[in-house]
């Protein structure tokens, strides 16, 4: 469950967030916002943190800068327009260094931010 410290930071971040003009240009597909609508939030939510874990969660991940798809999933183009995508966005953006393993909770603040722009997003573009 979110505390008011956590909400704080993800609205900071997004405001931040929202002055680069390379991760303000992201937004859903309809397929994937479909898709996130189908599955429900519970199951995104799951969705991110496995990925994060599994993409970006190791000291040295394989393949670091290039192992985030653009496309495919909406987790995938969340983590682009939330810096989440590899550890170097991560260490610019989110001031974790590299070369040492995400904690769980680390992975749990980030698959927050990721919701909350996912949320954002099908806000924004209400279903048909």
């Amino acid at each position: 469950m979110e505390t008011m410290d956590e909400r704080i930071w993800i609205e900071k971040t997004m405001e931040r967030l929202s002055h680069s003009t390379f991760r303000s240009k992201f937004v859903l597909s309809d397929k994937d916002r479909a898709y996130a609508r189908s599955k429900g939030k519970t199951t995104i939510d799951r969705h991110a943190c496995e990925l994060l874990h599994s993409r970006v969660g190791a000291a040295n991940p394989v393949k670091d800068g290039k192992q985030t798809p653009w496309r495919g999933h909406p987790v995938f183009t969340a983590q682009h327009a939330t810096a989440t995508c590899c550890r170097g966005c991560i260490e610019k953006w989110h001031h974790i260094p590299r070369g040492r393993e995400l904690t769980d909770e680390e992975i749990r603040r980030l698959a927050d931010l990721i919701m909350a722009w996912i949320e954002r997003d099908l806000i924004r573009h209400p279903a048909a």
